[in-house]
């Protein structure tokens, strides 16, 4: 797949060619548009445009409504070429080689198998499926003298009733690619209590969990997160910021001060798994204004917060990781050592053993010494 190239402003530098690890990147938003065409032509689904340029453009338009809610009625239209296995193998296959060709090394994809039972798989099927995609995906970019790692994070969602099923599933395939869970979806009036029984699971079962929190809810989400998801990281988590405080002293001195919630994500090393663009799109940074450059972002940098920047959904974004670091380094004038940062932070924060998550830091530290 041909990406579009993105330098490091004022160096030129490729960000592209730099190694990079994505967190927190959904497989039902990172489809190609020509593949939803030719997908819902074999199951018969109706799409608002056929020319692929054209239906690319109807995905980034209608996911930039400002809320979360009108932002997931999208996925209607990618799930919907998701029901059967070789839709699954496809879409993973290519979500893998997708990844590669912007220069990631280690890849968390996450997904909800409860969505993709219509046409009669079942929910391991559908595990299987996605598995037999990415690794074929990282056969092909083999193929091409490049490496990648891929991991499937399973994902529950937070409006529906069966996240000890899902959590009982990703279990059930820790040894078949799976490396940790995840909820998601509609965030507001669905706390993370509601899947209590699910998170004391997982935590015997010692898999590792990731939760939305603080996108369409403030910080009572992220407090549910922690406590009762136990979560290791938070699926954007960008209204943390709500729990910062910052004055002045006088005309020269500010201080800030962190509320308790923000205290111990900060002292934990809690990494925040954050997306600008989608966060713009979904109104997550309302509070703070409109544009990229009102994003806390920086400020949660600057405080000493585990920041990793993610893509969250490459078609709903109109974007790449590369985009994404492109973006932040144009808005905050951000130099080759702060993105070598954020990709040590999610190193740090992947969903691996402690050995595996060191040897990728290394691969990134020669990447980066070598650009």
């Amino acid at each position: 797949m041909s990406l579009e190239d993105y330098l490091l402003p004022g160096v030129g530098t490729s960000i592209n060619a730099l190694p990079k690890i994505s967190l927190h990147d959904h497989l039902d938003g990172g489809l190609r548009p020509q593949t939803i065409i030719e997908l819902a032509d074999t199951v018969g689904l109706a799409l608002p445009a056929t020319d692929a340029r054209t239906l690319g453009s109807w995905f980034s338009t209608q996911a930039d409504s400002g809320t979360l809610v009108d932002y997931l009625r999208t996925f209607e239209v990618t799930c919907g070429v998701m029901q059967t296995r070789e839709g699954l193998v496809r879409v993973a296959r290519e979500f893998v080689e997708d990844l590669a060709a912007d220069g990631v090394i280690y890849g968390e994809i996450r997904w909800a198998p409860e969505q993709h039972l219509t046409r009669g798989l079942t929910l391991d099927q559908t595990v299987e499926a996605v598995q037999e995609g990415i690794e074929a995906g990282i056969a092909l970019v083999a193929g091409t003298g490049s490496r990648i790692r891929v991991g499937q994070l399973i994902t529950a969602m937070r409006h529906a009733e069966r996240s000890l099923e899902i959590a009982e599933l990703a279990v059930r395939h820790r040894s078949n690619g799976v490396v940790g869970f995840d909820i998601a979806g509609a965030e507001l009036g669905f706390p993370a209590h509601h899947h209590r029984d699910a998170f004391d699971f997982l935590a015997k079962a010692f898999l590792p969990v990731t939760v939305h929190a603080g996108e369409a809810d403030g910080l009572e989400s992220i407090r549910g997160a922690l406590y009762d998801g136990r979560a290791l990281r938070l699926g954007h988590g960008v209204r943390l910021a709500e729990d910062i405080v910052i004055g002045r002293e006088d005309a020269e001195n500010t201080y800030v001060t962190l509320g308790p919630v923000a205290q111990w994500v900060r002292d934990r090393e809690i990494a925040l798994e954050l997306s600008p663009s989608s966060n713009l799109q979904t109104g997550a940074i309302a509070a703070w204004g409109d544009d990229l450059l009102d994003h806390p972002f920086d400020l949660l940098y600057q405080l000493g917060f585990r920041v990793t920047v993610n893509t969250d959904n490459r078609l709903m974004s109109n974007t790449t990781l590369s985009k994404e670091l492109a973006l932040l380094s144009d808005a905050f004038g951000y130099d080759l050592d702060d993105l070598e940062v954020f990709q040590l932070n999610a190193a740090q924060a992947a969903f691996l053993p402690l050995d595996e998550r060191e040897e990728l830091a290394d691969t990134i530290v020669a990447g980066f010494e070598s650009a």
